[in-house]
């Protein structure tokens, strides 16, 4: 009876240890994301990471997970985070890969849009601190689906984390996933949320940020439309708005970004179209 016990207990570690929730997200590398076992625990635990909440779920009703977005800033090598139970906190340590992102070179006519003027500059300001803020949230509850869905159907055009050169100048990395979509194309939530933030901004357009709970969150903008209002409770694929080319964009798309623990992420992972 020992050693059927013993064999069953073996049997189920590299269960723990590859999780279907492992197996899906577990991409550790420069915006990307580590998946870290808590263990079963007693009571539900919590984690932060670099002095931010994280994403915990509870798998199969046996391992809690900490479900950590990784700086597109980070270096490759060990990282750690922080989880608390009821049995006090702990420290717990994951590596990060290394990952090489492409470049993208686009022309733009409005010459605003590569270097805006003072006043631009300030409405910039005001609209940056306003998305932040959105991007911080951390809300109670956990996220309906994490397998996500692709808020629209059609190819990707730009993939996450590749360098932009507007005009031949150097400017932030692409945060999102951009996806090639007539003007007027419905863009549908791809989890359940409510919307935390809507704007029409400078570089971002007409934009709608959803909150999917402990700081997941998904942002849509460039849209010709939005379609739900501040505060609105959305199911797993309601409509936001409709796609379009408004704020910096040189065509209709989509563009959509993930955050997790307010660090923007690949969302490829999320639909099982991550590149190494």
């Amino acid at each position: 009876m020992r050693v059927l016990l013993f064999c069953l207990l073996c049997l189920a570690l590299p269960a723990h240890a590859d999780s279907y929730i492992s197996r899906l997200l577990n991409k550790p590398v420069p915006g990307g994301v580590a998946v870290v076992d808590l263990g079963a625990g007693n009571g539900t635990p919590t984690a932060s990471y670099q002095g931010k909440p994280v994403l915990v779920v509870h798998e199969q009703g046996q391992r809690w997970l900490a479900i950590v977005g990784v700086p597109l800033s980070s270096k490759a090598g060990s990282q750690s985070l922080v989880a608390k139970d009821a049995s006090g906190n702990r420290t717990l340590s994951f590596t990060v890969g290394s990952k090489h992102y492409a470049e993208q070179r686009i022309t733009l006519k409005n010459q605003r849009q590569v270097n805006p003027n003072p006043a631009d500059l300030k409405r910039i300001e005001k609209e940056l601190a306003e998305q932040t803020r959105a991007y911080q949230r951390f809300s109670p509850g956990t996220p309906s689906n994490l397998l996500l869905d692709k808020p629209v159907n059609g190819p990707l055009s730009s993939r996450f984390g590749v360098r932009r050169f507007f005009n031949g100048e150097e400017r932030n990395p692409h945060a999102g996933l951009d996806f090639a979509v007539a003007a007027g194309t419905p863009i549908k939530t791809p989890a359940a949320g409510k919307v935390i933030l809507i704007g029409n901004y400078f570089f971002n357009g007409n934009t709608v940020f959803v909150d999917h709970g402990q700081g997941f969150i998904s942002m849509f903008c460039h849209m010709s439309k939005i379609d739900v209002k501040l505060g609105q409770q959305l199911a797993r694929g309601g409509v936001v708005g409709k796609v379009g080319s408004t704020g910096r964009a040189t065509g209709p798309h989509m563009h959509w970004n993930i955050s997790l623990n307010d660090v923007r992420v690949d969302p490829a992972i999320f639909i099982g179209a991550f590149e190494p």
